[in-house]
């Protein structure tokens, strides 16, 4: 093995937001599995086994419309940073509830089936040429296997033994896992549904994900225009002047045909690194500075100004860049250093002194 196994990290934080997460979806339930029977047709009454799939089906959806607003809701409003924190807690407990929901609808109408359960599930519906009555349980199961590989790997030992990249590709797959939901939902629940309470969810919640994704994209393609300026000197950029970055607060810096810098300020000095973290590849310009180190936005990993090494024990490395300031504005050398390598900080009031 490349990478080694390390237990999870439990903190506070980490303990609250579960509890939270726990306390709602338990209330959620709770309501719709007492609401649900008073508002059923009396001429054909639900069983409890299909009111317990409703309530961990819809409670599925609605989870995972969450975890796909968090993204795009961060990058318009820094007010939502924190739910990036362990947005991964958040996607292990949507799997646990798709899986009961899966649970229950297995066991109810595969109960009686002379056949094997799981051949009956796969055959039972093979009705492919036509919309009316597509069989849409491999929709439910391919969303289900996506959410459990995820969750299964949502650990940071597959992280460190599949490489950022390829887990972060692997954890894209989550918006196909969405789309098979939609597709689940609308060839089998939607297809009997008289109530259109369901469909209407469904409808605001993909509605929701696009409409903030296509937001998120648009101030981000703004942002991505916004690139440095050549100098009278070709081996700098010019950024921009210095007030722009406001303190405990970086800025990102698209370079063209190179990845992106972060140039944070904090306590009157400025430093520049690679806008990727080393953990997983999440977007450092648009974290902060927290006891004195830059901090990712994702999982809070921290380094240090002076040489973006991470506080020990921890052993991740940033590149560093190096930065001038004259006349107010900010010059930027795109050639990254190696990582690890301590540049000083460039002092703002120093640069300002005649």
């Amino acid at each position: 093995m490349s990478a080694r196994y390390a237990p999870v990290g439990w903190n506070v934080s980490k303990i609250v937001y579960d509890l939270v997460l726990l306390g709602l979806i338990a209330l959620y339930v709770g309501l719709f599995l007492w609401i649900a029977p008073m508002l059923q047709r009396v001429t054909a009454p639900l069983d409890p086994w299909s009111i317990r799939m409703a309530a961990y089906g819809t409670c599925a959806f609605l989870l995972l419309t969450l975890i796909l607003c968090i993204g795009p809701l961060a990058r318009l409003d820094r007010r939502f940073m924190p739910l990036l924190y362990n947005r991964r807690h958040f996607g292990v407990l949507t799997c646990a509830v798709a899986l009961t929901h899966a649970a229950y609808a297995f066991d109810w109408y595969f109960m009686y089936s002379p056949t094997d359960p799981y051949v009956a599930l796969l055959s039972g519906n093979t009705s492919f040429g036509q919309v009316q009555g597509f069989p849409f349980e491999v929709f439910g199961i391919a969303a289900l296997l996506v959410l459990t590989l995820l969750a299964a790997t949502s650990h940071d030992f597959w992280l460190g033994f599949l490489t950022p990249p390829v887990w972060k590709a692997l954890h894209m797959s989550l918006y196909g896992a969405y789309a098979a939901i939609v597709l689940h939902v609308a060839f089998g629940a939607l297809q009997a549904a008289r109530n259109p309470l369901l469909a209407l969810t469904v409808l605001a919640g993909l509605t929701t994900v696009t409409t903030l994704h296509l937001l998120a994209a648009r101030r981000q393609r703004a942002a991505d225009g916004a690139r440095a300026l050549p100098s009278n000197d070709p081996a700098w950029l010019i950024v921009g002047p210095v007030d722009a970055i406001e303190e405990d607060r970086g800025i990102v810096v698209p370079i063209a045909g190179a990845e992106s810098v972060a140039i944070f300020r904090h306590a009157g000095r400025l430093s520049a690194v690679t806008n990727l973290c080393a953990h997983q590849n999440g977007p450092l310009g648009e974290g902060r500075v927290i006891d004195g180190c830059i901090t990712c936005p994702w999982h809070g990993f921290q380094y240090r100004f002076e040489d973006g090494q991470a506080p020990a024990p921890f052993t991740e490395k940033l590149a560093l860049y190096r930065l001038r300031i004259e006349n107010g504005q900010i010059l930027l050398d795109p050639r990254p250093q190696p990582p690890g390598s301590a540049i000083e900080p460039t002092h703002v009031d120093r640069a300002r002194m005649p």
